[in-house]
């Protein structure tokens, strides 16, 4: 019994390899591992020249560029290591099955191996969703209140701890620039910068409005109530010349800000309001340390908004980088977080949903994401 226990686990394993096998080879493929190692070798040849550093621009883009090949190509190469690793322990298992003794700790060590090599090519397939020209920046964030009075305010505030909690868990940093608090509770708005590679791939699949359901704690007779709050996403770009602002065209207020509280939150008297008069775009920052600073990084945010505006104008994707703005209120929202009279938080443009609202409002939100990351590749 022993060893048809011992032959069961080793097919499924052999099983899994297989499979495993024909993924990595797709992997290979679809992340053009071979143009890779070539782009690679070009990179490698060029932070080698002593002149490189004589355009610090220049160089820090092949340094960031080789940087990120490096570590893919390393990645993938690991996991191939880990496929041959794999394939070794299945032919142990298999002859000391032959000889008439099965061995359970490398059969152990081979089921482990393969899980983590499953895992490592998932990532590896969800990496290969992040196709368009600015996934891999960081992402510019804003929240903003809409229907549902202090709830959307509350909501609004929980919204953002979810996307901090949500960014912490996959080891991105966080820079927030604005929070305008509400009349009586939460935020009216927020503007926070979430670093880290692909920030702002992820982070699109979150554009929209989102509708909160649950029981008001404003409300004295403990009503049910609906509010609303919607995000906007913005890829951050270094200043590359393509957008140049005429300081005639801004109009620059500077005011003493107050935060919401809490560790995110600085207060600062030199908080910095920007609007681009032709466009009526308005930026905010508010937790730099001098006015200079707040001016400073209120512009970064105002070029990419409007360098995201001119190659949406220009090549007519407005869609596939800023997304359709609905109202800020019923109808328009892409997810529903319902915490009574039942719990289920659910995505109306993919159906993926779960019934575990507060891990959700924790940060964990890679199934929501993924699963609209695969609905939008399906339809290109």
């Amino acid at each position: 019994m022993a060893d048809l226990k011992a032959e069961n686990a080793l097919r499924d394993a052999l099983s899994t390899l297989e499979e495993l096998e024909g993924r990595w080879a797709a992997a290979r493929d679809y992340l053009k591992i071979d143009e890779r190692r070539q782009r690679h070798g070009a990179l490698s040849v060029a932070a080698a020249d002593p002149d490189l550093w004589s355009n610090q621009d220049h160089a820090r883009e092949v340094t960031t560029e080789l940087g990120r090949l490096s570590t893919d190509l390393e990645g993938f190469d690991a996991l191939r290591a880990h496929l041959d690793d794999a394939a070794v322990l299945a032919e142990f298992s298999r002859e000391a099955l032959a000889s008439g003794e099965a061995d359970w700790s490398l059969l152990s060590e081979l089921s482990a191996t393969v899980a983590h090599i499953s895992a490592a090519i998932t990532a590896l397939e969800t990496q290969s969703l992040f196709s368009g020209p600015y996934d891999e920046n960081d992402a510019i964030v804003e929240l903003h209140a809409g229907a549902g009075g202090t709830d959307a305010q509350d909501w609004t505030e929980m919204l953002m701890r979810m996307y901090l909690r949500w960014a912490e868990r996959r080891g991105f940093s966080v820079e927030v620039d604005e929070a305008t608090e509400g009349q009586e509770a939460g935020l009216l708005s927020a503007t926070f910068i979430v670093k880290g590679r692909f920030a702002y791939g992820w982070l699109g699949a979150e554009r929209g409005v989102h509708r909160l359901v649950r029981i008001s704690p404003f409300d004295s007779q403990a009503r049910r109530q609906t509010s609303f709050a919607s995000l906007e996403v913005t890829p951050l770009l270094e200043d590359d010349g393509e957008v140049e602002i005429d300081e005639k065209d801004l109009r620059i207020d500077t005011y003493r800000a107050s935060g919401a509280g809490g560790q995110h939150i600085n207060k600062t008297d030199s908080a910095v309001r920007i609007t681009h008069l032709p466009t009526n775009v308005v930026v905010s920052c508010q937790n730099e340390r001098s006015q200079h600073q707040n001016r400073d990084r209120a512009m970064q945010i105002l070029v990419a908004k409007l360098a995201e505006r001119a190659r949406a104008e220009r090549q007519a994707e407005l869609d596939a980088l800023s997304g359709n703005r609905g109202d800020n209120a019923w109808g328009s929202q892409i997810r529903s977080y319902v915490q009574a009279p039942y719990q289920l938080v659910k995505d109306h443009r993919t159906d993926f949903e779960t019934g575990n609202v507060d891990a959700v409002l924790d940060g964990d939100l890679d199934g929501f994401m993924e699963a609209e990351l695969r609905r939008q590749r399906a339809r290109v």
